[in-house]
């Protein structure tokens, strides 16, 4: 079954989602960002270059021809994920498929607009019996 991970009260969002995609390289995951507007995947693949700091997340954006070696996938579908095993989810929706990866990590600003949706999508992971882990950014 899915793991999924809660990181909300993220002051940014981009940010925090980016650290822990920088993270999430670290281990050896291959992990597809699901970003469906394309400001929203283009913060992120910017992002990615900078942070981490320390380090280097090798990344490309759906459809890209080195799509299929690279660990670090973004995209606004998540058909794209052939061998990735993280979903990192920025959308505002509940992720069709996300079953299907081993971590689905979703991150949530502090905004209502997105804390809101994020209500919803948690009470539906947990009403079907995922475990769910969370993680308050703004105590970080």
């Amino acid at each position: 079954m899915t793991r999924i991970d809660f990181h909300h009260g993220a002051s940014d969002k981009v940010q925090a989602a980016c650290r822990l995609i920088g993270q999430l390289h670290a281990e050896g995951r291959k992990v597809l960002v699901h970003a469906p507007a394309e400001d929203l995947a283009v913060q992120v693949d910017r992002m990615l270059w900078v942070q981490p700091a320390t380090s280097f997340v090798p990344h490309c954006r759906a459809g890209d021809a080195l799509a299929p070696e690279t660990p670090v996938i973004i995209g606004n579908s998540l058909d794209e994920a052939a061998g990735h095993d993280v979903l990192v989810n920025l959308g505002g929706d509940l992720p069709p498929g996300f079953s299907r990866f081993d971590r689905l990590v979703e991150v949530v600003g502090t905004d209502e607009a997105d804390r809101g949706p994020a209500r919803e999508r948690f009470r539906h992971y947990r009403d079907r019996g995922y475990a769910i882990a969370v993680h308050d950014l703004s105590k970080a």
